[in-house]
């Protein structure tokens, strides 16, 4: 019998299994960047971006409605939250930094909150049921900016400004697919920054992420994560979208030790979800990852660039959104 090498074997594996996988692309040309996904269910998709834009599918990406909210036709709203087909909250950036509602599904929005403090950069949103969620933005006289709301997002707070993480010379958030924020636990958010150099913050805890740093446009851009241990971590640097090097990083011990796949994800990446048991979903400018094998290994699934890739808090659909108004669904498909 003719023996294959290990690695052989592995890269046949993973040839196996990224044909078994796609993305279709739903719809493109409408004049925005999308940084912002918010998948409520397998039908009703939110997304929102550049140019005050917002989108909204109620049939499972089949057909999509658009918005340019009014009076704010220049702002980049790179995050995005929604709770059914009616409500959701958008993030517009800074300066001045804004959080807007709606509840009548985009026709209208109400301005929830406003900051406009010389360098306020609003970076994600996340939430941890319906009424409670938090904002993160980059550092101001080296603390994170943090704000909490407890009534849907109707208002926010500011926590107290010894309470707020602090941060070292050259360290921020990447505004780049609202995912460097997630409510691990019932009480528990956790973040990652990037800049010269990437910390993963738990609490008081701040732990050294093993990803490409030394550039403002290097680190951490994303996590994800499948239980309260273990977290996937990827970046890059997104001047240099083909590099592979110091792209992903995994902990299943809450940043006690790191593990570097063995075939990283095919470039920078922006995003990262966690899609079944052993499976991840990545998307950078230069394509999209599919991991089978829990991270150990990674496939180019696609080479359409997108910013952002989320799954439906309840239900099976992922979702992704990128460039040029392109939206685009993950699919599995059945052997």
């Amino acid at each position: 019998m003719k023996l294959i090498p290990a690695f052989l074997c592995l890269l046949l594996t993973i040839g196996t299994a990224s044909q078994a996988q796609q993305v279709q692309v739903l719809t493109k040309g409408t004049p925005t960047s999308i940084r912002g996904l918010s998948v409520v269910n397998d039908d009703v998709v939110w997304v929102s971006g550049s140019a005050g834009k917002v989108g909204r599918s109620i049939d499972g990406g089949l057909h999509w409605e658009w918005h340019t909210v009014r009076g704010y036709e220049k702002t980049e709203f790179r995050d995005i939250e929604a709770f059914d087909d009616q409500t959701a909250l958008i993030m517009g950036i800074g300066e001045p930094a804004y959080i807007l509602r709606t509840t009548d599904g985009g026709q209208n929005w109400q301005l929830v909150y406003k900051n406009d403090k010389k360098g306020m950069f609003l970076d994600a949103m996340e939430f941890w049921n319906e009424q409670s969620g938090i904002v993160i933005g980059d550092p101001i006289d080296g603390r994170f900016f943090i704000a909490r709301t407890f009534d849907n997002g109707v208002s926010w707070n500011e926590i107290p400004e010894p309470n707020k993480p602090q941060a070292i010379q050259g360290e921020a958030c990447f505004a780049s697919s609202g995912t460097n924020v997630r409510a691990v636990q019932k009480s528990e958010a956790v973040f990652v920054s990037g800049g010269l150099q990437s910390f993963l913050h738990i609490r008081d805890q701040k732990i050294k992420i093993p990803l490409m740093e030394g550039r403002e446009s290097t680190g951490a851009n994303s996590f994800a994560f499948k239980h309260p241990y273990t977290y996937m971590v990827v970046g890059g640097d997104f001047n240099q979208r083909d590099s592979i090097g110091g792209n992903c990083a995994i902990t299943r011990d809450r940043g006690k030790s790191w593990e570097i796949p063995a075939v990283p994800p095919h470039g920078y990446r922006s995003c990262v979800e966690h899609i079944g048991k052993k499976e991840w979903l990545t998307c950078g400018l230069n394509g999209v990852d599919y991991s089978y094998d829990d991270g150990l290994s990674f496939s180019l699934i696609s080479q359409e660039g997108f910013h952002v890739c989320r799954k439906a808090k309840k239900g099976n659909a992922v979702f992704l959104a990128g460039g040029n108004g392109k939206i685009g669904k993950f699919i599995k498909q059945q052997k």
